[in-house]
């Protein structure tokens, strides 16, 4: 297996449909093979019958149905850890960044780099629809913050689009600490901590209006940051 695509979802009743139709547009003109695993967290609507009901259409996806809700860190990390791809990508149920831009980051997987993250925050990144003013700005603050404490000369953290190598991803997801919005820099973090190469890419990103991001996710990602940092100092992830 060559790659393996994870999504999780919770409450995508309105969304998970075109956005496997992406998905499977794109990856059935590919000339390898593949698997998506949708996770399912615990949906309070009818995600998981709508997965299941287009798994009639298309080979190669399978959905894990948790009955209970857990955050979308434990179900990325559950994904990921049962994904049998060489290569394992995560990506988020609102089609922000299509698959795609995966046409981008590929070949420096070939080059020897061992995770591949999607940025806005570099040259060349191209944003569609206009985020909340506290978004842009938290956001810029939360970015100098990560880079200071944890991920230095790395722009941009937070982006739901993520390709790990199988041996990247085996080491690292077993190791999480954080199961909240800092969980995509703590990944990050800890690929630097065992020495793997991290790439990261310009994309073209579109800002979801119904966004599950409130405000309240800034001031928690900063003091999970601060966590992750005094982890790392105090090798609490021997």
């Amino acid at each position: 297996m060559y790659l393996s695509v994870v999504i999780p979802a919770y409450n995508e009743a309105k969304r998970i449909i075109p956005t496997l139709e992406s998905v499977f547009d794109y990856l059935k003109k590919q000339n390898y093979d593949y698997e998506v695993l949708v996770v399912n967290d615990g949906s309070k609507d009818n995600t998981a019958e709508i997965v299941q009901s287009f798994q009639s259409q298309v080979p190669n996806l399978k959905l894990i149905d948790n009955k209970q809700n857990r955050g979308k860190a434990k179900v990325v990390q559950q994904g990921m850890m049962e994904a049998h791809g060489d290569l394992k990508l995560f990506m988020d149920a609102d089609n922000a960044t299509t698959i795609d831009n995966l046409d981008k980051m590929l070949s420096w997987v070939a080059g020897g780099h061992d995770i591949v993250i999607a940025s806005i925050g570099i040259k060349g990144a191209e944003k569609i629809g206009e985020e909340p003013v506290y978004r842009r700005l938290l956001g810029q603050l939360g970015n100098f913050w990560i880079r200071f404490w944890v991920a230095p000369g790395i722009h941009d953290t937070q982006r739901g689009f993520k390709l790990f190598t199988k041996e990247a991803a085996e080491k690292i997801f077993p190791k999480m600490r954080t199961f909240g919005w800092g969980f995509d820099v703590e990944l990050l973090a800890l690929a630097r901590k065992y020495g793997y190469k991290i790439k990261e890419v310009p994309i073209v990103w579109k800002n979801a209006p119904d966004s599950k991001v409130n405000i309240w996710a800034y001031p928690k990602t900063l003091l999970q940051t601060l966590k992750i940092w005094w982890n790392l100092k105090t090798n609490k992830y021997d």
